[in-house]
């Protein structure tokens, strides 16, 4: 029998080398390279035998398939994210920073799935039982049912959960810490966590049980290893926030039942992770505390954003300064520093600004991270608003996205962004003109009673908050 040579494998990006080396030639990254020792099982090949197979059923596009309900965790931002809630047989992968409470947040799921009925299954293989029952008095939740064990054997996990009644939420925290037996390399590896996670999958699968698994995050943010543990889960769940900030994020990146790009908001206190049911009134509460008795204060404009199907208004703050440097200082809080770049170059190019050559500094308000391209008007009457010193009406929302010829362009889901901003109290709105062959520049009133003024191109948003006659541009400091 021919002796099973050894090879190395990446944990970056899952190349595999005959040798070790100090980087890896198809991903660069440097000693990401452990060594792993082949699986024995199946034959390399099954040749042209079919001896053992069995033929497939297959059926036709239409017809009808028995579809199970969704279990409801009790928790309404974390059902909202991930489509209404747990489907059976699903695997979802929840990851995040330290900290960041994504043992909290699931420690409290399966207690609610527990008390309103179901079984749930809290399976760690980072902390002891005494340290679970310490975070579950501290919770409220120690008298809930919840099956709590301390285990790391993918085998005694896997006799446990395929029972014939298996539990409706099954909780593994973390898969890097889980390892097979059959496997001869060390757990938190690529051949480990794939291995682990695809026997885990496949049980919860076949039983019906809806799997939540944890997984680390390296430097980036990225769910550690590589990215084909993000293609076997039917869900990925980024946990968001910030350390300054008291509320955390839940997105979906992936939803193979629901939509991409949900969030949901949660806010940390001493009883453990509370949801936020309004987060656009929580975002804009330290806006509406610094209006009262105070003038405008310039460089903010409110942003009316679109976050999976939920309308989210956020504030959104630049601060322009003279640059002491030969190359100007860009810090970026929140959103894309490549499109701050193109906003900065077309204000400066299509609309007689100079903006460029100082420093800029901007922040999305309370930690949340934005990616659509609608924030593009929002960031620029920002921007503009802090050059010019012109304050911009505390009671208007902005959003458009903007082209690199200076035109606003219309964006998605413009009647969710008006009725957010109406229920909250704003009074106007400066949004994208239809460009329909002429371009609409009469203001108008929507269907919630909010006021719109079309923006069809940025000069005119810069003219409407610092007219010619009366600009004011903030001198840019020389070179030393």
């Amino acid at each position: 029998m021919a002796k099973s040579q050894a090879r190395y494998a990446c944990q970056e990006c899952g190349a595999v080398w005959p040798k070790w080396a100090g980087r890896c030639e198809a991903c660069g990254a440097w000693n990401s390279l452990v060594e792993e020792l082949p699986r024995s099982g199946p034959p390399k090949s099954l040749g042209g035998s079919t001896k053992g197979g069995h033929a497939l059923d297959f059926v036709a596009l239409r017809g009808e398939s028995r579809t199970a309900p969704r279990h409801l965790t009790g928790i309404a931002e974390l059902d909202r994210v991930c489509g209404g809630g747990l489907v059976p047989g699903s695997a979802i992968l929840v990851g995040g920073d330290p900290g960041i409470g994504k043992s909290t947040l699931l420690l409290q799921a399966a207690a609610a799935v527990a008390a309103n009925g179901g079984s749930a299954a809290y399976i760690t293989g980072e902390e002891a039982i005494d340290q679970v029952r310490l975070r579950a008095q501290r919770l409220g939740v120690a008298d809930a049912p919840v099956r709590l064990a301390v285990a790391t054997s993918v085998r005694d996990i896997a006799a446990s959960l395929d029972i014939t009644n298996p539990p409706v939420l099954a909780v593994i925290d973390s898969i890097q810490t889980m390892y097979l037996d059959t496997l001869d390399s060390a757990p938190g590896t690529m051949s480990q966590v794939r291995g682990a996670a695809q026997e885990l999958i496949g049980l919860a699968k076949r039983r019906g049980i809806a799997l939540v698994l944890v997984g680390h995050v390296t430097k980036e943010g990225m769910i550690a290893g590589p990215r084909v543990l993000e293609h076997m889960v039917d869900t990925v769940l980024y946990f968001e926030g910030e350390r300054g900030h008291q509320f955390r994020i839940l997105r979906a990146v992936k939803n193979r039942f629901g939509a991409t790009d949900e969030i949901g908001v949660f806010e940390m206190s001493d009883r453990g992770l509370v949801e936020v049911p309004n987060p656009s009134a929580m975002f804009l509460a330290e806006r509406a505390d610094a209006e009262q008795g105070e003038a405008a204060v310039t460089g903010a404009a409110v942003f009316a954003g679109i976050e999976g199907t939920r309308p989210v208004l956020v504030e959104i703050q630049a601060l322009v300064a003279p640059s002491l440097l030969g190359t100007p200082r860009r810090a970026v809080v929140g959103w894309d520093a490549t499109r701050l770049a193109m906003i900065v170059a077309v204000l400066d190019a299509r609309c007689g600004l100079s903006v460029g050559p100082n420093d800029i500094y901007l922040n999305v308000a309370g930690g949340l991270r934005i990616g659509e391209p609608a924030a593009d008007l929002a960031v620029a009457a920002a921007l503009v608003s802090a050059l010019t010193e012109s304050a911009v009406p505390a009671d208007t929302v902005v959003f458009g996205e903007i082209g690199l010829s200076g035109r606003v362009r219309p964006v998605s889901h413009t009647d969710a962004r008006l009725k957010e901003a109406a229920k909250l109290g704003f009074a106007d709105a400066w949004l994208p003109a239809r460009h329909g062959g002429k371009t609409a520049t009469r203001r108008a009133r929507s269907a919630d009673g909010i006021a719109t003024t079309p923006i069809g191109h940025l000069s005119e948003l810069v003219e409407r908050l610092a007219p010619a006659d009366r600009r004011r541009l903030r001198r840019v400091a020389a070179a030393p």
